[in-house]
């Protein structure tokens, strides 16, 4: 067998060019966990948020969803989010599942208050808003176009 080497090497630049693009596609689709402080949120209903989802404010990543159980005493979903330590959030912020376009993927949109008093590690954003599905928003649509201002007596 007798190979040559010029075929050797062209095989170990084409492994090393390869290994570069999916590094550099990793680094670039901002898949990477944000490591820093973890806050939790509490939500009656989040369809479709899934552990590695982003949390954004004003479109900008600045955490991960890091967790999501379930509280056995009122059943509702308790998600846990690692913000970037350079992120500072007021007591008052509240957070929002949102989805990308009609049907794309949900993150939790962060609405950054006006409180002086700031969250820490292990803290629990009290403020709120559950997700809407299409259907839910077309019924409030439809009752609103539907309902000319009269109630039953």
């Amino acid at each position: 067998m007798n190979k040559r080497p010029v075929e050797t090497i062209m095989g170990i630049v084409v492994v090393a060019v390869a290994a570069f693009f999916l590094y550099f596609a990793y680094t670039v689709s901002d898949l990477q966990v944000v490591k820093g402080y973890n806050v939790t949120a509490h939500f009656f209903f989040f369809f479709g948020l899934n552990v590695g989802s982003d949390v954004r404010i004003n479109g900008i990543k600045v955490g991960t969803v890091v967790a999501q159980t379930l509280n056995s005493d009122n059943y509702e979903a308790e998600v846990k989010m690692s913000i970037a330590p350079n992120i500072k959030l007021p007591v008052d912020s509240t957070a929002v599942i949102v989805s990308d376009g009609l049907v794309g993927d949900k993150f939790i949109k962060i609405e950054p208050g006006k409180d002086q008093k700031l969250l820490a590690d292990g803290d629990v954003l009290t403020k709120t808003k559950d997700f809407k599905t299409l259907e839910d928003m077309v019924g409030e649509i439809i009752f609103m176009v539907t309902d000319d201002g009269q109630q039953d007596n």
